[in-house]
């Protein structure tokens, strides 16, 4: 069906008019990404399970096809799918229902782009809709004999593909040190086994008793326009073993929540055989995680079997109310068994804590999330994804500006933002190594006292220990525990980014000399700009609390914020040439790794 759809698009274009004509306009006069692709799909009985409801393996081949399509729009070529981000499926969707999925390039790195994906649910009877999951995609564009292809630049449109273009380059960084991450964590954390507490009266059942194996030959049905197998028809057969091993163990039909992120590690061509193998690796007391690995070989007995790709996918058991039931334990085999079973525990606390981390939203979720090295990554993350989106608002006012230091104000849902912004004659990598070292802030900030550094967790990230001047109703100074993450632009005309977040440490908890602050969100953004003057810009965000206070006094801050940050400019200038000391070349590997 696919490859027929493209070769009908091929052959019904008119000369002169590109291919992606007919989406370039929302219909309203508006502009719409061209490579914006919208697929609608009635769900049969056909792409049900035995519940009536869609399996899960059938959604991810219309998600990787609808992905495809965006990718080889903007690429103008074939494009393969090379990894797919965590997946969160939050509903099930049922036979009659109608499945839309929406994806469109967010940006093109080189030769590989990520696609965003987001995929809603209708009733037709009701009218009412629903989010499903939203997913992230790398796809790698391959020219002619499959060369890899240099990919044009996305240009984003709205605010919101401004915002999606400026965070999926950290996106990127995540998924470049994924997998060494992974590796780290499971082997600097403790088997910690969270049902080992439990009553006996539970059931246990052997692993090796959920194991399942089978195999499919790949079909030119099964493949592409290229011939290589369809990276959705991987992950359906994926998943269809992962639900049979699931099932073995609970005796029920098993709901997947979680696709953990994974990557295509070769390519499979149509004639070759694929062995998928599925095994539970652990339960824990409602949830278990199933293991998949993919192999395929060909009809030459000779030729070795390759690795394609490994995943771990999250199933549940829900009642008919949907709550989840407790599930049997399981005994792992020795050896490998043991390994997988304590791995998964890991996973299971890198993945709770991932979660937590990227998906909290500041009103809902305590400031300060506890620092840990299990989510180091995703605290970072975090980070600087939640400065780039107060960066990326429209609504900023004009308050005041005295002598070119600019003061922006911006009031949404409850939470006050500021925005100084100042113009120096100075290298902008400078600033940013400058600004970046926070023990040197006591020098230009009045409002810093004392700033300690705490931890180097790496290049890239520091903890810090900061007393401040101000005082809390207690008459006490305010200190705070700041996690500082620091990126250099991946592309020309990307900013520096210093930012900043409250973040705890049981080694350093609150004390009765200071009363525990907490920082939002907040740090610089820096822009080199013409004739070798750079723009630096400082954000911060207040909570609820400071809105009203802040609000009717802010022509009197506008002469502290000039104050402060003209002496800002003053150290940027001052210190120039020891800024230049203080950079550090990378090794080459790790340059190529984090640079993006």
């Amino acid at each position: 069906m696919y490859n027929s759809y493209a070769a009908g698009r091929k052959s019904r274009q008119r000369p002169g008019i590109p291919p992606w004509f007919l989406t370039c306009s929302d219909g309203n006069g508006g502009l719409r990404n061209p490579t914006e692709v919208h697929m609608s799909q009635m769900v049969m009985p056909c792409h049900a399970n035995h519940r009536a409801q869609l399996s899960s393996g059938q959604l991810l081949k219309w998600i990787d096809t609808a992905a495809c399509l965006s990718a080889e729009r903007h690429a103008g070529c074939p494009c393969v799918t090379a990894s797919m981000d965590d997946i969160y499926f939050e509903h099930t969707i049922s036979v009659g229902q109608v499945v839309i999925v929406k994806t469109k390039v967010n940006r093109a790195f080189n030769s590989s782009m990520e696609v965003g994906i987001q995929v809603r649910s209708e009733d037709l009877c009701d009218g009412t809709e629903w989010n499903v999951c939203q997913a992230y995609a790398t796809f790698v564009a391959q020219g002619k004999e499959k060369m890899i292809c240099c990919l044009k630049p996305v240009v984003p449109l709205t605010e919101e593909e401004k915002l999606e273009y400026s965070l999926s380059a950290e996106r990127r960084r995540m998924r470049l040190i994924h997998t060494d991450n992974i590796k780290e964590l499971l082997t600097a954390s403790a088997a910690m086994d969270d049902r080992s507490q439990e009553s006996g009266t539970n059931e246990v059942m052997l692993a090796q008793k959920t194991r399942v194996e089978s195999v499919e030959l790949v079909l030119p049905p099964h493949a592409n326009h290229q011939s290589n197998t369809f990276g959705g028809q991987i992950m359906a057969w994926m998943e269809n073993v992962a639900t049979i091993a699931a099932s073995r163990l609970c005796h029920a039909h098993p709901t997947l929540k979680v696709i953990e992120m994974f990557h295509f590690r070769g390519p499979s061509q149509v004639g070759d055989r694929l062995t998928l193998k599925a095994i539970v690796n652990n339960a824990f007391k409602d949830s278990m995680e199933v293991g998949v690995c993919v192999e395929a070989f060909c009809h030459e007995i000779t030729v070795p079997r390759r690795h394609i790709n490994s995943a771990f996918m999250t199933f549940m058991v829900l009642d008919g109310n949907n709550h989840p039931c407790v599930l049997p334990r399981i005994k792992p085999e020795p050896g490998d068994g043991v390994r997988r079973y304590n791995e998964a525990n890991a996973r299971r606390k890198i993945r709770l804590d991932r979660k937590y981390v990227i998906s909290c939203k500041p009103s809902e979720v305590p400031l300060s999330v506890p620092w840990d090295p299990s989510n180091q990554v995703y605290l970072s993350y975090n980070n600087v994804s939640s400065l780039k989106r107060l960066v990326s608002k429209a609504q900023w006012t004009l308050a005041s500006e005295i002598n070119k230091v600019c003061l922006y104000t911006l009031e949404e849902d409850g939470f006050l933002s500021f925005r100084v912004e100042i113009k120096v004659s100075i290298d902008a990598k400078e600033a940013f190594n400058l600004l970046s070292d926070l023990t040197r802030r006591s020098t230009w900030d009045s409002h810093y006292r004392e700033c300690q550094l705490l931890q180097q967790v790496n290049e890239d990230d520091a903890i810090y220990h900061v007393v401040s001047a101000m005082r809390s109703a207690k008459n006490k100074l305010l200190d705070y525990i700041i996690l500082a993450s620091r990126r250099p632009p991946c592309d020309a005309g990307d900013p520096y980014v210093i930012a900043f977040r409250s973040v705890t440490l049981p080694t350093h908890p609150e004390c009765e000399e200071y009363t525990r602050g907490e920082t939002l969100c907040a740090g610089f953004c820096i822009w080199p700009q013409e004739g070798h003057m750079t723009k630096v810009s400082y954000y911060n965000q207040f909570a609820q609390g400071f809105v009203s206070y802040v609000t009717t006094n802010v022509a009197g801050l506008s002469s502290a914020f000039y104050t402060t940050y003209k002496a800002c400019e003053e150290f940027l200038i001052k210190n120039t040439k020891t800024s230049a000391a203080a950079i550090k070349p990378r090794a080459p590997k790790e340059a190529a790794e984090t640079s993006l």
